[in-house]
């Protein structure tokens, strides 16, 4: 369980409460996510990569078909635990271990790149900005991740968030709209940004699929009481049978940022 004070008002939240919908329904980037990392030379063959907060695996599972040598970490021990099975079913040799990402410990230029994707806000970055220049190479890249639904452009997704809200109103992740992706100031002296980039997506769900992404949400499945939890999936369900085709699009945005070492 972690609490934060940045987040949801500082409610508690438990991404492990969430594992399974995770494993089934958070695997949702489409392929040109990954081949704009690839166009920047990231994740490839002969390059090892430290992935934090990496959930179910959805990142080094994607892009291990690129070559590149994959350590997963995160801090909640039942993603890991499915990020370890889907891995396995998929026969990928990838390693996780459960671990906050202020806590990792590798000597010095262990890894190439490392890539922080839909977490940039959990960690203590005073703590680990320093860490991750200590671990990677001269020249080494982090590569910070995020992409979101756009609820006032598309509207389901607006209806959804609606739904959300009126089950955990202190959920600060409502109201996105397209900006660069956050990078914290800690990593100012100890890194310089060298790309930044964001571009449109539109996203193919069924009814199931976009009912459980929602379920997987911080605002939803990892912090609604078990009873609001049963309110929200009856109400959702019942908008997405009026108001949604058996198949839809939900308009996204993909906001990504490389930053190189100073060293």
């Amino acid at each position: 369980m972690q609490k934060l004070t940045n987040i949801d008002g500082g409610k508690p939240f438990d991404w492990g409460k969430t594992s399974q919908d995770y494993a089934k329904f958070r695997d949702v980037y489409p392929q040109e996510f990954y081949e704009k990392i690839v166009e920047r030379g990231l994740c490839i063959k002969g390059q090892k990569v430290l992935d934090i907060g990496s959930g179910t695996g959805v990142l080094p599972r994607n892009m291990y078909r690129y070559g590149a040598k994959w350590v997963g970490t995160d801090i909640a021990a039942n993603q890991i635990e499915q990020a370890k099975i889907l891995a396995a079913q998929e026969g990928k040799d990838i390693e996780f271990f459960v671990c906050k990402a202020e806590d990792i410990d590798y000597p010095d230029n262990s890894f190439d790149v490392v890539t922080a994707c839909q977490c940039i806000w959990y960690p203590d970055h005073k703590l680990l900005a320093p860490k991750l220049a200590k671990i990677l190479k001269p020249g080494g890249k982090f590569l910070i991740l995020y992409m979101g639904w756009l609820p006032f452009e598309d509207r389901i997704a607006g209806k959804s968030e609606e739904i959300i809200l009126k089950y955990n109103p202190d959920w600060n992740g409502k109201g996105d709209t397209r900006r660069p992706v956050w990078v914290p100031e800690d990593y100012n002296r100890l890194f310089e940004i060298t790309h930044t980039e964001q571009f449109d997506v539109k996203i193919p769900f069924t009814r199931e699929s976009w009912h459980g992404r929602l379920k997987a949400c911080r605002g939803v499945g990892a912090s609604l009481s078990g009873e609001k939890l049963e309110m929200w999936n009856k109400e959702h369900w019942a908008m997405l049978e009026k108001e949604t085709p058996e198949q839809f699009e939900i308009q996204h945005y993909v906001a990504m940022a490389e930053l190189t070492v100073n060293k």
